[in-house]
Parts: structure tokens; C-alpha cells; sequence
């Protein structure tokens, strides 16, 4: 198990420093839906995703490369999750190693050192899927892409970055740092282009 390097320090001066990684599930009558997220601790914005019908290593391997192949991060990245039987793989860790970023994982049972990436979930929950059974997991995957890509990362305004998008919060900084507009490609195909 990797040491708790977070140690619940949640805010960050920089964009891809510190991500947070963690796993929900979303009923649907076929069954579950796994949901596995990568916030930048930066912007809280879910910068990396993967969904499927099992909750096995090779979900959070594909949340996690979405979120490398997106933000191609140049210095160390520590990845901060809980304990969970995906994060201790050996697949995971060595994915980990091999993209040069530092494991991080909270003491087991304490939920508050992943609060934001358990907040995000809270907030889905909440706001989108409410208590409700999905159809179907396809059903699922299109409402949640929407609530991810659409309206938490892009719309939904965030008081802890001063009541601005994720986006806007990350194009911001951009903007400041390197005096233009970045606009992320993604394999999702949604720009982020505003």
C-alpha cells in the first residue's frame, strides 16, 4: 500500500500537481454500472473516466490513461485513491510507475481523505441521477457522460473556485500563465472550446 502523501491538503496552486481517483456505481435494471473518475485537485475538474459493467483493475487503468492522454502532464503527478483492490493492483501501480506519477492512498476507512473525489460523487448523485434505476447501462453511460462533460465540468458553477466552471477556472489560469486560450483535445470529442 502507498503512503498517504495527500494527508487531506485539497488545495493545490497548479493544474496536474495532485489527482484525485475513486469508483461509484449507478443502478441500472441490467444491472450495475461502474463509474470511475480523476479530478485535478486544481480546477475540480473530472479531467479522466471510464465506465463498465464490472468494478475489476482495468476501469480505473482507462479513468486513469483518459486523464494522461488529456492533460499530458510534464512533471510528477501524485494520484491520490482509497485502498480499494483496483488502486492495489500490481497492473495499476506499475501503470502508475510507468507514466511517472506517485501513488497516494488514504488510511483505510477514513473517507475524508478522498473528500473531493467523494463529494464529486455526492454531487452527481444528487444533481443527476437522484435515486433513480436507469433503464439500461447505455441509458446510464449517455446521462452520465452529459453530467460529467457537459454540465459539471463546463456549467456547473464551483463556490470553492470562486463560483466559476472547472473550465473556466482551468482556461483562466491558462490564460494568465501562458497568455492564450488552450483548448484540450480529448477522446471523447467534446472541445472545451468556449
Amino acid at each position: 500500500m502507498a503512503h498517504n502523501h495527500l494527508q487531506q491538503q485539497f488545495v493545490v496552486a497548479e493544474p496536474d500537481t495532485v489527482w484525485v481517483a475513486d469508483i461509484t456505481y449507478i443502478r441500472t435494471y441490467e444491472g450495475w454500472l461502474y463509474l470511475a473518475v480523476v479530478i485535478d485537485l486544481f480546477p475540480r475538474k473530472v479531467i479522466g473516466w471510464s465506465m463498465n459493467e464490472s468494478m475489476e483493475k482495468d476501469i480505473v487503468i482507462k479513468a486513469l490513461l483518459m486523464a494522461i492522454w488529456r492533460r499530458h502532464p510534464t512533471d510528477k503527478v501524485l494520484v491520490h485513491s482509497d485502498q480499494g483492490s483496483q488502486y492495489a493492483s500490481d497492473e495499476y501501480q506499475a501503470f502508475l510507475t510507468s507514466h511517472g506519477l506517485t501513488a497516494s492512498m488514504s488510511h483505510r476507512g477514513h473517507c475524508l481523505d478522498n473528500a473531493v473525489a467523494e463529494s464529486f460523487f455526492h454531487s452527481l448523485k444528487t444533481e443527476r441521477v437522484k435515486r433513480k434505476i436507469y433503464a439500461s447501462r447505455s441509458d446510464a453511460k449517455a446521462d452520465l457522460f452529459d453530467y460529467i462533460e457537459i454540465f459539471y465540468n463546463r456549467q456547473r458553477l464551483h463556490s470553492h473556485l470562486g463560483h466559476v466552471s472547472a473550465e473556466a477556472y482551468d482556461q483562466r489560469y491558462f490564460s494568465t500563465r501562458y497568455g492564450y486560450t488552450f483548448v484540450w483535445a480529448d477522446p471523447c470529442g467534446v472541445s472545451n472550446a468556449t
